[in-house]
């Protein structure tokens, strides 16, 4: 599936895109790693900040801030 600049995508298809899961592609949002426009309750992503999340450049910075949220994450979670 190619990712077009100027077309809008919605939640379902930036899961499928980057082939991660639903909460995947909601915490990236949320962080701010995709940057979106929120349409009521539903996020709205361009292609092109698709295209910049996949840039080789950014892929170090989205590891470290995926790394760090799953950290944050399994914190809470009592042993």
């Amino acid at each position: 599936m190619e990712i077009r600049e100027n077309e809008v995508y919605t939640h379902q298809e930036i899961q499928v895109l980057l082939k991660v899961s639903p909460s995947t592609v909601t915490r990236m949002l949320k962080k701010g790693l995709i940057r979106s426009a929120k349409v009521g309750k539903q996020y709205r992503v361009m292609g092109k900040e698709i295209l910049r999340l996949l840039s080789p450049k950014l892929e170090d910075h989205v590891g470290k801030a995926y790394n760090k949220a799953r950290e944050w994450v399994h914190a809470d979670i009592p042993a």
